[in-house]
């Protein structure tokens, strides 16, 4: 199936339908002149008429406070969106031209590092990214290369580079170990545990393993790795054969959860082997996307050859990025938030999401047609399956139906060893309300008997079936 329709294919000559309300003077001149879908038009049109043709089409996305499925952030203050509109012309490249924008950069990089327990915060060295994706690639490039410099007398010949790490990771680091050609190594899952274990990720370890990725908070259902136990477990490989293995943490959503929900879990910095960290500012750090950040115990952690130091614009810049030109926006407005909730106030917003979705969580449950998998105390996310007797409907059957309310819910298959376990996945986040919360609940119960009195499931191709894409 291709990425996006191209001109030839059907109903591509058609051409989108002018309301005579939309001219400026003449009220039905410019229902002649509707410009077709796939071609740049001969002419300009009002600039009324242009947005009124785009915003009428918009309509038909879904509502994004209704979407429980994304991990992305779908509401900000009003005054967020103003400081965001003030800098999307600045473009974050030109640290020379726009200096407070890009010191507003280096400040978060130093609230993160703090926050994260680095070693000496005022050393660590990190960078705002498009999202959690290009802090992957980054993270990965380092460990990469560090584990080429040690190894140069075997590498590129016969050694080939392997990162270990759950089946459940985000598909982001499958992009990484194909575009870098590093081998990927993964945990499967097993039982009723959904993502790596300790001793499973030490017993795929070996002297081209490049590190260990800990996923803290599975996008699959919403749970902590075990980082210090990960940890523990490397350190124990490394008493018995001396290997190394730094580990990487993607708290794409648990580093902005854990540090103020869970202050008494070890995760981050304070374990020595955690090399780096990313987290998407875009998720649970409460900004719209996109903006991601990733950050390095200290210097040692960056090869240095990787930083690119551009003369731009009359100054010289250091810079290490996938991305070149991106707008400023995201990161002013992470500052933003940083500086308008401080601790407590991150506090209070990620706990509510948390409670909203543990009550939620709690409820389903109690409907006694499904059967959960987590409850939402550590991610504000949960996934249920329909409970063992239930045979009439599945979770493909109430994605669809709750999808006619308006509600996205994610229906998807496990990965290996578990394809045969079909879950719901609801992603509770800072706007998604108790009383949105109520009117789920609602929907819900409202639907079940309809469900119930299905004879069977929906025939239909499962894999068609999910919308879980991230």
């Amino acid at each position: 199936m291709p990425l996006h329709k191209g001109p030839g294919e059907p109903g591509a000559d058609r051409r989108l339908a002018l309301n005579p309300f939309y001219g400026l003077a003449n009220p039905i001149g410019g229902m002649t002149d509707a410009p077709p879908h796939h071609r740049l038009p001969d002419g300009p049109l009002p600039p009324m008429s242009a947005y009124q043709l785009v915003h009428d089409e918009l309509m038909l996305d879904g509502n994004s406070r209704l979407n429980l499925a994304t991990f992305v952030t779908t509401w900000m203050e009003p005054q967020a969106g103003v400081l965001m509109a003030e800098c999307r012309d600045k473009n974050m490249i030109d640290k020379d031209e726009y200096p407070r924008t890009a010191e507003l950069e280096r400040r978060c990089v130093a609230m993160l590092a703090d926050l994260w327990n680095a070693p000496d915060p005022n050393t660590a060295v990190g960078c705002s990214t498009t999202g959690s994706s290009e802090a992957c690639m980054l993270a990965g490039m380092a460990l990469k290369r560090r584990w080429a410099q040690r190894n140069g007398d075997r590498y590129p010949g016969s050694a080939r580079p392997n990162l270990v790490m759950g089946v459940n990771v985000q598909v982001c680091w499958e992009k990484f170990c194909n575009f870098w050609e590093v081998e990927a190594r993964l945990v499967p899952m097993e039982g009723d545990r959904f993502h790596m274990d300790a001793q499973s990720a030490a017993d795929l370890c070996d002297e081209n393993t490049i590190g260990v990725v800990a996923v803290l908070g599975s996008t699959f259902d919403g749970s902590y790795e075990p980082v210090a136990e990960i940890c523990a477990a490397l350190d124990a490989l490394r008493e018995r054969t001396g290997l190394d293995i730094p580990v990487h943490v993607d708290g794409a959503s648990g580093a902005m959860i854990a540090p103020f929900l869970d202050e008494d879990l070890v995760w981050d910095f304070r374990l020595p082997r955690v090399s780096s960290i990313n987290t998407s500012g875009h998720k649970y750090g409460l900004v719209y996307p996109g903006v991601g950040w990733a950050l390095w115990r200290s210097p040692a952690e960056l090869p240095e050859e990787l930083v690119f130091r551009v003369n731009y614009l009359g100054g010289d810049m250091p810079t290490f990025a996938l991305n070149f030109s991106r707008p400023g926006a995201q990161v002013v407005a992470q500052y933003y938030t940083f500086l308008r909730l401080g601790r407590e106030g991150y506090r209070a917003v990620q706990q509510t999401s948390r409670d909203i979705a543990r009550g939620l969580a709690e409820r389903i449950e109690a409907m006694g047609d499904f059967r959960l998998l987590t409850r939402g105390d550590q991610l504000p996310v949960f996934a249920f399956t329909t409970a063992p007797e239930i045979t009439n409907f599945d979770v493909f059957d109430v994605s669809r139906r709750l999808r006619e309310h308006g509600w996205l819910v994610p229906a998807y298959t496990f990965p290996a060893d578990r394809e045969d376990l079909s879950v719901l996945r609801v992603v509770c986040r800072n706007g998604f309300s108790a009383d949105l919360a109520d009117l789920f609940v609602d929907d819900l119960n409202r639907l079940l008997p309809e469900l119930r009195a299905q004879q069977h499931p929906m025939n239909r191709d499962k894999s068609a079936a999910t919308s879980f894409h991230h």
